[in-house]
């Protein structure tokens, strides 16, 4: 019996590809477009309406069905509001992670079931195999660091169809599969905003920010920021504190609302060779936690994890080597080898 495996299609390359193989494979594909954001914000304009579009003339051109799922109010209080509690408290959140957390693979998946799937597929570049995550072919584009609080029920009736090919392979597929997202463009920024920066972004849904002091290493103002909501650790432009060497965020009061920076790059509170994490997610529900290596951001290099340890509901990560500019509300993942076993919140 043939299974049906509802994509969700953004209107990309990645996704486009991800559909066309699995169509090629013998699947019953339904395309599904995820409204997730569709608000306009000044002096941007938000291309929602042209990826829809995109992504219908992808499933017309592969003849798939085609829907819409209008997650949009569920978007905006379990991933926005997520993200904006997370700034206002200081931290530097990524709505990315929560995103695949909350929608993608959870309403997505539960709609799509509802209606009859077997399966749900999206472009990203990872591979999955009897519910564990595992790394893309693709390094440089490897996405596991941002699916890593998906659970392993969810993986089970997960397919990731490019996962198995580097970038330039999938775009070579769009155009032996002649889609018309063959030659377009990666959608940089926030991901459901297009172009707008996080800054513009918080502007529109924070109260007005208050300014404050930027102080040095030694406990020197040397200039004001426009809101200590806007900075992150490590930050090195943006700070609008001129002459010299360049400045580094090494943290933030929000109580007192001051930004404190360094220009020693070797300065001890831009490195650190312990990690804290709280809000501990793991794909399977008793990992082994041997022989880890940790990632801290997309890209990032992988360090070797010396040794974990359960202090409380938060997990205490001692490193092999230290780490710059560790952020709260970033994640930290861990694999072993290629798995990708789960992680938590920097804190």
């Amino acid at each position: 019996m043939t299974k049906t495996v509802y994509v969700g299609l953004s209107g990309g390359v990645d996704s486009s590809v991800a559909a066309a193989l699995l169509k090629e494979q013998g699947y019953n594909v339904v395309g599904v477009y995820m409204k997730n954001w569709s608000r306009d914000l000044p002096g941007f304009s938000c291309p929602w309406k042209e990826d829809y579009q995109d992504a219908k003339r992808v499933a017309v051109q592969l003849g798939i069905e085609f829907k819409m799922f209008d997650f949009e109010n569920e978007y905006f209080n379990r991933v926005v509001q997520y993200m904006l509690d997370g700034f206002t408290a200081g931290q530097t959140p990524n709505p990315d992670i929560m995103c695949n957390q909350e929608i993608k693979f959870k309403l997505f998946l539960e709609a799509s079931l509802e209606q009859g799937a077997d399966f749900i597929a999206t472009g990203h570049y990872a591979q999955t195999n009897n519910g564990k995550l595992i790394v893309a072919k693709d390094d440089n584009k490897d996405q596991t660091y941002f699916l890593y609080r998906v659970t392993d029920e969810a993986l089970s009736k997960t397919l990731f169809p490019i996962g198995g090919y580097t970038k330039p392979e999938v775009r070579e597929l769009a155009k032996k599969y002649n889609l018309i997202t063959a030659t377009k463009k990666e959608s940089m920024g926030i991901c459901f905003v297009g172009k707008v920066g996080i800054k513009e972004f918080l502007q529109q849904f924070l109260p007005p920010q208050k300014s404050g002091d930027i102080k040095n290493q030694y406990g020197m103002s040397i200039g004001t920021h426009d809101g200590a909501v806007y900075y992150t650790i490590g930050q090195r432009h943006g700070l609008s504190v001129g002459g010299g060497l360049p400045y580094y965020v090494t943290g933030k009061d929000m109580a007192k609302n001051e930004v404190y920076v360094t220009t020693d790059i070797q300065d001890k509170k831009l490195w650190n060779d312990a990690i804290t994490l709280t809000s501990p997610h793991w794909i399977s529900k008793n990992p082994d936690l041997k022989d880890l290596v940790v990632r801290t951001r997309h890209r990032g290099p992988l360090t070797i994890v010396k040794s974990i340890k359960k202090q409380g509901n938060n997990y205490i990560l001692e490193l092999a080597e230290p780490l710059r500019a560790l952020t709260a509300g970033q994640s930290a993942v861990l694999y072993q080898k290629d798995v990708c076993i789960g992680g938590g919140i920097i804190c």
